[in-house]
């Protein structure tokens, strides 16, 4: 039977580690996933509109930005060392540590007394926030075989959709009518509920018990590295160019500490017994391709989420929270296509699947470049609505292939890498096309005609603020800067389009039909539909098994 084809889910009935149990999940547990991560994604919206609250109560205006940096930060250098803690000590304590340590973070922050304290809540908080992510999205390919995972990370789709819909609403009307610390306490009810379901439901499968038993080891030093190197990249990526200067000395250090850092990493992880990051995620092609790509995604997403409502305020006119209806339609077909994505790479194979969806995102972002202007609210609504139906078919093959090539004792650090490379492809997405942004406009504003010319403002954050009250402008700098901010974001999109374009070379890379470890232990190789028991060393390498053409 070596190397012969099979069906996705013939992966055996004997409950072992890595093995879906044979009839569905309990209720309980998937309830608890699903509020577990509703911790994770209300947290990145639910707190934006109540950011005029919170600093007229505490202060500290001019760092209230690090309320989402700094859990940011937290979240992304923690991921790589959860995904490796999930893989020696289990999914269930690190999903519970991150669950605890969440919550207590939320407390935290409901009991501020400064921007400051605040702040180091948050990245409180956002050390338990990497745990829930990650984890979370571990545990859902474990329990279910490959054919029916589409269905539950369609169901986190479907969470991420609603939070980024009812969570600015929320977090106004918490407050409007109530008070911000509100915010922080509603996680209380919520997660203790998710972590009361997961200790009292939630059972992991048996250990292999045919390799003697060895007492895990954490690299310490390792998680220490990774999240020194992390931590002042993307503290360089988000404050260049707003706290100082690209050039400044502050973030030429940054840049260079995070390269010395980066370099003593992997010193420390190739001697290490046990790696945070092992060498394997990056020498296995499925894996590294996939790393990438979502990179790549992760870049372009910053186009949509950060430049559309300005554009949507500036150049249409729009109120803010109809600007944010023009964003919020892409989270409707996002889940809608990534729950029908599996029909689709079933028949084509997950990267012929992935490719088509990243192809038609980066069509889509280019005919953002079309519009007419000024234009009306329903035509950037439409191209959003088509873009989130791109991205999830693209996204979500990608994640399952992936979890799908590897044993469940590696699933946890192969399901953190690349969410860790989404997170860091967002970090970076915002240092350029920051930079782009602002270059482009400060072109404009310098070749603004003479007459209209004093007086400008300078930068987009200030043009924005201009725009919101354009009776202080004449008439033609209205219209002019009007134009500067659609010109500034066609341009974006542009650089959006070319991050899709990068995401379609990473994936020409990967290999054209994904292996898919089975139980036995070794890899076969399918389209994505998954394949029966095949040759291979049991390590999910993509040189195990027959190649398919």
């Amino acid at each position: 039977m070596s190397g012969s084809a099979g069906r996705t889910g013939d992966i055996g009935t004997r409950r072992t580690a890595g093995t879906p149990p044979a009839g569905p999940p309990p209720r309980p547990v998937i309830a608890a996933l699903m509020l577990g991560m509703a911790l994770a994604a209300l947290d990145s919206t639910i707190l934006a509109t109540a950011v005029p609250q919170i600093v007229g109560d505490l202060g500290g205006f001019a760092v209230f930005s690090w309320l989402f940096s700094g859990y940011l930060l937290a979240v992304t250098v923690t991921l790589p060392v959860y995904g490796k803690l999930s893989d020696t000590f289990g999914r269930k304590p690190v999903l519970m540590t991150g669950i605890a340590l969440f919550l207590a973070g939320s407390l935290a922050c409901a009991g501020a007394w400064d921007m400051g304290s605040l702040i180091a809540f948050r990245v409180v908080q956002g050390l338990g926030g990497g745990a829930l992510q990650g984890t979370i999205q571990t545990i859902a390919a474990d329990l279910y075989p490959m054919k029916e995972r589409p269905k539950i990370q369609a169901r986190i789709s479907t969470v991420w959709a609603t939070s980024a819909v009812a969570g600015p609403a929320l977090g106004g009307l918490l407050a409007t009518y109530a008070d911000w610390r509100w915010i922080f306490l509603v996680n209380l009810p919520v997660g203790g509920v998710a972590l009361w379901l997961i200790g009292r439901h939630f059972t992991e499968p048996q250990r292999d018990r045919t390799k003697p038993a060895a007492r895990p080891r954490v690299d310490w030093p390792g998680a220490l590295a990774i999240f020194a190197t992390g931590g002042l990249l993307l503290t360089a990526l988000v404050q260049g160019g707003v706290a100082w200067s690209w050039l400044s000395a502050p973030s030429l250090l940054m840049f260079a500490g995070s390269a010395g850092c980066a370099a003593l990493t992997v010193l420390i992880e190739r001697r290490a017994a046990e790696p945070i990051i092992p060498g394997w995620v990056w020498r296995r092609r499925t894996i590294s391709a996939v790393n990438l790509a979502l990179g790549a995604l992760g870049l372009l997403m910053v186009a949509p989420t950060v430049f559309l409502p300005t554009y949507a305020q500036s150049v249409l006119g729009l109120s803010p929270t109809a600007a944010g209806f023009v964003l919020s339609v892409m989270t409707l077909s996002w889940p809608v296509s990534a729950a029908f994505s599996s029909h689709v790479y079933n028949r084509v194979g997950i990267r012929t699947c992935s490719m088509l969806g990243m192809g038609a995102a980066c069509l889509v972002l280019l005919s953002f470049l079309l519009l007419p202007y000024p234009g009306a609210a329903w035509q950037p609504a439409l191209i959003m609505l088509a873009l989130g139906a791109a991205l999830g078919l693209s996204q979500l093959p990608l994640i399952i292939g992936v979890q799908s090539s590897v044993g469940y004792q590696e699933r946890g650090t192969a399901t953190a890498s690349i969410l860790f490379c989404r997170q860091v492809g967002q970090s970076l997405g915002a240092a350029l096309f920051g930079a782009l942004a602002n270059a482009t406009l400060n072109d404009r504003l310098a070749h603004a005609p003479s007459g209209i010319r004093p007086g400008l403002p300078g930068d987009l954050d200030a043009v924005s603020r201009a725009l919101e009250h354009p009776g202080d402008l004449t008439a033609q700098a209205t219209d002019y800067l009007r134009r500067a901010v659609d010109t500034t974001v066609d341009h974006v999109y542009l650089g959006a389009a070319a991050a899709a374009g990068l995401a379609l070379l990473a994936l020409l890379w990967a290999p054209r039909r994904f292996p898919v470890h089975t139980e036995a232990g070794g890899t076969g190789t399918g389209t994505g539909t998954g394949s029966g028991p095949g040759p291979g060393s049991g390590s999910g390498s993509d040189e195990s098994g027959p190649r398919g053409t």
